[in-house]
């Protein structure tokens, strides 16, 4: 695990990708290099960012394929293209790719046991403006119900091309979930492990992907130890336990409140505990406006992030255990 360095004059709010570099730019540029570099490579869309890899579909006219509005046959196109030693990556916006065509996804790589890797894009609400349809805040939630997905939820265009990378050189089934919302300086995120951001002693901040400037922003002045994921499946406990001094974790992730409670639960088995989940709430929030917007709505602002995370760290645990301070984990 790598401690990183930030400075304390490092922006430290959300911010909208404005550069011509957004993590979908990045994404077709790296893919449309992987197909030039590795014959194995093969790209399977349903339209969505089709204009994207149109230099690269007349290079590689049979490893770029788009088979239309039809996300199941997308997957199953994928699943078939695994099945023949090549290694498929398939893209679409995240309700289409995992919701729309989850049977597939289970199926035709799952049960088939092969492996590919799937790149969604929206993330939770960044198609504020198309409504629900086109909004996935619970895609890693749905993946848990399957056996041996890793995910990476990068929080900047260069983790995006560092995680894709991998995958794409790995052989198991990998899921990539791409935001236009982006932190403003990228983390090495080469291992795959949580990386220690700062060291505190009420508490751990565990910040994911596009999360962590906000929960920089939340947690000015605040003594917390701060980690930061971009991959969080396999999730680090290792790394969660090694960091460890007061068992209260602040899960901060940009998708489904709590999706990753259990595995700090099964890392922390061995220790009285304590999580709050902070995230997407569950609640559907029927309003169109802006990301920022919906960020704010769901409490996941600067803002609303320090009220809970106050709130949380200043409660007295019921259960005996005093200020809960571990001193020594594992």
């Amino acid at each position: 695990m790598s401690t990183v360095s930030i400075s304390p004059a490092s922006p430290a709010a959300l911010t909208l990708a404005t550069s011509s570099t957004t993590m979908r730019d990045r994404f077709a540029d790296v893919t449309s290099r992987l197909l030039d570099e590795d014959p194995r490579t093969a790209v399977v869309l349903a339209d969505i960012s089709a204009a994207l890899f149109e230099e690269a579909a007349a290079r590689h006219p049979h490893r770029v394929l788009n088979v239309g509005i039809r996300e199941q046959l997308m997957l199953g196109v994928t699943g078939g293209l695994a099945l023949t030693g090549m290694r498929p990556v398939a893209h679409s916006y995240a309700p289409f790719l995992l919701e729309r065509a989850y049977e597939q996804v289970k199926l035709d790589l799952g049960h088939q046991g092969v492996g590919a890797v799937l790149v969604g894009t929206g993330a939770s609400y960044d198609a504020s403006a198309a409504g629900r349809t086109h909004q996935s805040p619970g895609d890693v939630a749905l993946l848990d119900t399957l056996d041996g997905w890793a995910v990476h939820v990068p929080g900047h265009p260069d983790e995006l091309e560092t995680l894709l990378r991998h995958a794409v050189g790995g052989d198991g089934c990998a899921y990539l979930r791409m935001t236009e919302r982006q932190n403003a300086v990228a983390q090495d995120v080469a291992t795959g492990e949580m990386q220690v951001l700062r060291r505190g002693s009420l508490g751990t901040v565990v910040a994911v992907g596009p999360m962590l400037d906000p929960v920089l922003d939340a947690v000015a002045g605040l003594d917390v130890t701060v980690l930061y994921a971009a991959t969080v499946r396999p999730f680090d406990a290792v790394g969660l336990v090694a960091t460890l001094d007061r068992p209260d974790v602040v899960l901060v992730e940009p998708y489904l409140a709590g999706t990753s409670a259990w595995a700090v639960g099964q890392a922390l088995a061995h220790v009285p505990h304590r999580v709050l989940g902070l995230g997407v709430q569950r609640t559907e929030l029927r309003r169109y406006g802006d990301p920022s917007e919906h960020q704010r709505a769901h409490g996941l602002d600067p803002g609303g992030l320090r009220r809970r995370m106050d709130a949380f760290l200043a409660t007295v645990r019921e259960d005996g255990a005093g200020d809960g301070r571990l001193g020594r984990v594992g």
